[in-house]
């Protein structure tokens, strides 16, 4: 009896409960839209040097990846397909410099490696 009547209980004051209703309003100064425009097309139009660790079939690049995500864990990597052949990169360096010096670290495990310049950009 007890549980039935807390039951009514419940359902009716249910009932009769609604949600709160709010507007939210966000006034921002028009700039930040310039702003992440603006970084949108930099960082879009800037390229990386990167290291390419091998290429193969994709097997073979897939076998190679899963090495060098192993070996280097906290470094992007990627396959990237340049036909005929799938090609190991690694890395997203800004500098020539930083490039360089994690090259010479690759190196070590990966002999035949290659340090690969950024692309240049054809829109200005």
């Amino acid at each position: 009896m007890k549980t039935t009547l807390f039951t009514a209980l419940i359902i009716g004051f249910a009932t009769q409960l609604s949600a709160q209703q709010a507007q939210v309003t966000i006034q921002q100064d028009p700039k930040i839209d310039q702003l992440v425009q603006l970084y949108a097309k930099v960082n879009a139009n800037s390229g990386f040097y990167q290291i390419q660790v091998g290429f193969g079939s994709f097997e073979k690049a897939q076998d190679l990846l899963n090495q060098v995500e192993v070996d280097f864990p906290d470094w992007y990597s990627k396959i990237e397909f340049e036909s005929p052949t799938y090609r190991v990169r690694l890395g997203k360096f800004r500098t020539k410099l930083e490039a360089e010096r994690k090259y010479l670290e690759v190196r070590k495990k990966y002999p035949d490696a290659m340090l690969l310049k950024p692309e240049e950009s054809t829109s200005k």
